[in-house]
């Protein structure tokens, strides 16, 4: 099969028929099959999906997309569990070579799929993302605030995507198989394939459109979240398989920091005792609590790193890595 589409909807009934009838018109002389992953909807869209279903011949066998258009397959989730949770599902159940990751709300176009996967097949990306260059949203709440979120994310990756979570990109099967996706990851697929050693990464202007049916489902907190899950996912990256060069780096400068402090603070009222000028006690001194607080805290985070050396040595995936291939 050629092309896996993993659609992740949430209340998405009336936009789905449409941008089904969008995908047949628009992959014609491709095989694929379109994977809605139904994230807790309460509108009806399991119903559709169901119906589209039926009417694409769904039988557990692939259909000719020149006679009814691809095979569809769904996944319903019990409640609302979030973007990364419904890809994370349509990840493994794609069967494509290339898979594709589109939103239900019809402001993705179909239209450029061929192009992304002829990027893949011919000029060796193993993800193409697609850049909303022209936004349909609205500036204030949607335009500004994502230019902000793309700029620190392409200064903390290190990767030139100018719309890191733009909805629509295509993949190698080979790595879409090798990430996990989880809590709000999706934003960051880019940056969990770069880690997984598929750094070949390209981007495509792609069409946006306004939104035809209902409403957005994120809000402006998606800003702060994607911020802290940056921070969350650069940390993991750089010091998840050695906490001990990130906690026990900082604990010994702090404790170093205090313990300097702490001496001087003594050295210099002994001094001024000797030559009976006058002087201060030690515990009179603001400074002195403070040292004694930099090396507190200094010990208690080289803990932290011996506690997470300890942690991540007995991890199942500590010697897990990404072969290429073997000889």
């Amino acid at each position: 099969m050629d092309l896996s589409i993993i659609i992740p909807l949430y209340n998405e009934a009336e936009s789905l028929p449409e941008l089904k009838a969008w995908i047949d018109r628009s992959l014609q002389g491709f095989t694929y099959e379109l994977i809605f992953v139904d994230d807790g909807s309460t509108d009806g869209s399991w119903a559709v999906v169901q119906e589209m279903a039926g009417q694409a011949g769904h039988d557990g066998k692939a259909v000719p997309p020149d006679l009814i258009g691809g095979l569809v397959r769904g996944i319903r989730f019990r409640r609302n569990y979030g973007k990364s949770a419904a890809l994370y599902e349509g990840f493994a159940a794609a069967q494509g070579d290339i898979v594709i990751t589109m939103d239900a709300d019809l402001q993705d176009s179909p239209e450029e799929i061929p192009e992304m996967v002829r990027m893949i097949r011919e000029e060796g990306y193993d993800l193409v993302s697609g850049w909303k260059q022209h936004r349909k949203d609205n500036a204030l709440t949607k335009n500004l605030p994502s230019k902000l979120y793309n700029w620190t994310a392409r200064k903390v990756t290190g990767i030139k995507l100018h719309d890191m979570n733009c909805g629509l990109k295509a993949y190698r099967q080979e790595v879409v198989k090798n990430i996990e996706v989880y809590g709000e990851m999706h934003r960051y697929i880019p940056y969990l394939a770069k880690n997984a050693g598929f750094g070949i990464i390209g981007e495509k202007p792609v069409h946006h459109q306004k939104r035809k049916y209902g409403v957005s489902k994120f809000g402006l907190d998606r800003f702060v979240h994607g911020f802290l899950d940056l921070m969350s996912l650069w940390f993991l990256s750089r010091f998840g398989g050695k906490p001990m060069h990130f906690f026990g780096t900082s604990g010994i400068l702090m404790f170093l920091v205090g313990f300097v402090m702490t001496v001087w603070i003594i050295a210099a009222k002994l001094v001024h005792q000797a030559q009976g000028l006058k002087f201060r006690a030690v515990t009179d001194q603001p400074l002195f609590y403070l040292a004694l607080l930099a090396v507190v805290l200094g010990v208690m985070l080289f803990l932290a790193g011996f506690l997470g050396e300890m942690i991540a040595r007995s991890a199942p995936e500590r010697n897990r890595y990404q072969v290429k291939e073997r000889l």
